[in-house]
C-alpha cells in the first residue's frame, strides 16, 4: 500500500484535532483512503513549547521550507489561520503540484478563485471542506451529493461564538456585555472577538457558500453584513412576543436572476428548526428544486469536529490522487445572467423609543404609509409610571427595500416625539 504523506502548517487547535485523528483512527484511515497516510512534518512556531500531544521532535519544523521544498510531502495542510502568509504558502503548494487543504475561510472568500486556477493549471486538488460550519459537510454534499439541483436559498447559523451569545441572552435574560465576558472566560469566545461580533467571519463564509451554490464569486466585503453587537435583551424579549427568535443569520436567496444576500441579526419563526439550534452549536437550511428543503446540523468548531472536516478532504484526496477534483471554486464570471443585488427585499422590526404622548402610532403609520410601507404588526409596551416617561413601540413591516425604510425613518426621526430608533432588524419568514 502506497504512503501518502503530509506537511502540516500549523498545530494550534484545529491542528491539533487532524493530528489526533490520524493516529488515533490510522488503521481505519488506510483501509477508508486505500493508501497510508503518514505526517511526515509539522510546523510550529516555538520547537521547545510543552504540547499535550506526544509527538516525536523529529517532525516538528519551524521552517516552512522544509515543507514547501520537500518533493517527497504530496499535501500540505495549512491550519494556520489568516491571509497572509497562508495564501502565499498555498499557492506555492499547489504551483509546486502539491494537493493543498485548508480550514482557511479568509484566504478561500478572498482568494479562492486564484488558488482553483493554480490547482487546475498543476493538476492537484484543492480542498476546503472545513472553512465553513466546522464538521458539518457542506461543501461536499453542496457541491457534489447536491450538485444536481439549482439552489433557491441557503440560510444559516455559522458562527458558535455569536449564536452562544445570543442563547444565553434568550434564554437567561442576560446583557450582551455580561454574556460576551462569561463566553471569553469559557473560551467560546476571543480576546478580541471583532470578527465574530460584527459578523466578519460569518461574510466569509457566506462568500464561500454562495459561490458553491450559486456559482458567483463574491468579494466579502460586497456582502451587506451587520453584527450582534446592538442586539438588547429587550428585542429579545420583543421578537418572542411577535413568535420570533433572533440569530445572526447568513442568508442568500434566488428571485429570478437576482441572489440577495447579507449577514445581520434577524427574526426567525420559533418553529423553524433553525430556531433551536442553541449555544455553538451550527445549522444550515437549504432549498433546492429538486431536494427541496434540508437541514444540516452540528459543531461548527472545536479541535475535533474541523479536524474531522480536514481528515475527510485528506481522505477523499488520497482516494483520487491519480485523478484529481482540482477544486469546486467557482471563477467570478457568473452562471447564465444569475446577478448580485445586495440584500434586496425584506421584512423588518423596528424598535421606536417614543414619548407618552397621544398620536405617536397614528403618525408613524401614516408616515410608513406616506412611503408605500405596509404595517404588519405593531405593539405598544405598558404606560409608564409617570405621564410622559418614554416607551417602546415596536413595528413589523412586509417586505419592502432598505432604501425605502431609511427614507421613511429620516421623515419619522424628525418628529420630536421620537427619542430614538433602538434597533432595525431583519425578519426572515423561511417559508
Amino acid at each position: 500500500m502506497k504512503n501518502l504523506k503530509i506537511g502540516l502548517l500549523g498545530l494550534g487547535t484545529v491542528g491539533s484535532g487532524v493530528y489526533r485523528i490520524l493516529t488515533a483512527n490510522a488503521d481505519k484511515i488506510s483501509v477508508n483512503a486505500g493508501k497510508k497516510i503518514e505526517i511526515s512534518r509539522i510546523l510550529v512556531g516555538d520547537l521547545n513549547k510543552k504540547r499535550s500531544l506526544d509527538i516525536p521532535a523529529e517532525l516538528l519544523t519551524d521552517n516552512v521550507r522544509d515543507i514547501l521544498d520537500d518533493p517527497g510531502i504530496d499535501i500540505v495542510v495549512e491550519l494556520l489561520g489568516g491571509i497572509h502568509p497562508a495564501f502565499e504558502y498555498m499557492l506555492e503548494a499547489l504551483n509546486k503540484k502539491k494537493h493543498v487543504v485548508t480550514a482557511n475561510k479568509a484566504v478561500i472568500a478572498n482568494y479562492g478563485s486564484e488558488l482553483a486556477e493554480a490547482a487546475a493549471a498543476n493538476m492537484v486538488a484543492l480542498k476546503y471542506e472545513a472553512s465553513v460550519a466546522g464538521g458539518i459537510p457542506i461543501i461536499n454534499a453542496l457541491s457534489s451529493a447536491l450538485s444536481g439541483n439549482e439552489f433557491f436559498e441557503i440560510a444559516g447559523i455559522v458562527n458558535g461564538t455569536t449564536n452562544y451569545i445570543l442563547t444565553q441572552m434568550t434564554e437567561f435574560g442576560l446583557n450582551y456585555e455580561d454574556v460576551l465576558k462569561e463566553a471569553q472566560d469559557k473560551g467560546f469566545a476571543e480576546a478580541d472577538p471583532t470578527s465574530d461580533v460584527e459578523g466578519e467571519d460569518v461574510a466569509y463564509k457566506l462568500a464561500i457558500l454562495i459561490n458553491t451554490a450559486f456559482g458567483l464569486r463574491i468579494p466579502p466585503m460586497n456582502i451587506p453584513r451587520e453584527g450582534i453587537t446592538k442586539i438588547s435583551k429587550d428585542d429579545i424579549e420583543y421578537a418572542s412576543q411577535f413568535g420570533y427568535k433572533i440569530k445572526l443569520l447568513a442568508m442568500a436567496k434566488r428571485n429570478g436572476n437576482e441572489l440577495e444576500c447579507g449577514v445581520q441579526p434577524a427574526l426567525i419563526p420559533v418553529a423553524h428548526p433553525l430556531a433551536s439550534v442553541s449555544n455553538e452549536f451550527n445549522a444550515l437550511f437549504v432549498k433546492g428544486d429538486a431536494v427541496d428543503d434540508l437541514m444540516f446540523y452540528g459543531k461548527g468548531a472545536g479541535s475535533l469536529p474541523t479536524g474531522s472536516a480536514v481528515v475527510g478532504d485528506i481522505i477523499d484526496i488520497a482516494r483520487k490522487s491519480d485523478f484529481p477534483e482540482c477544486c469546486a471554486f467557482q471563477p467570478a464570471e457568473p452562471p447564465s445572467d444569475l446577478r448580485f443585488t445586495g440584500d434586496g427585499l425584506g421584512m423588518y422590526y423596528i424598535n421606536f423609543l417614543v414619548a407618552d404622548v397621544p398620536g405617536v402610532l397614528g403618525k408613524v403609520s401614516t408616515a410608513f404609509g406616506d412611503h408605500g410601507i405596509s404595517i404588519e404588526s405593531v405593539m405598544q409596551r405598558s404606560k409608564s409610571k409617570r405621564a410622559g416617561d418614554d416607551v417602546p413601540v415596536i413595528y413589523i413591516l412586509h417586505e419592502l427595500h432598505r432604501k425605502q425604510l431609511d427614507q421613511a425613518l429620516a421623515e419619522i426621526c424628525t418628529y420630536d416625539f421620537i427619542k430614538e430608533v433602538r434597533s432595525i432588524l431583519r425578519v426572515e419568514p423561511l417559508t
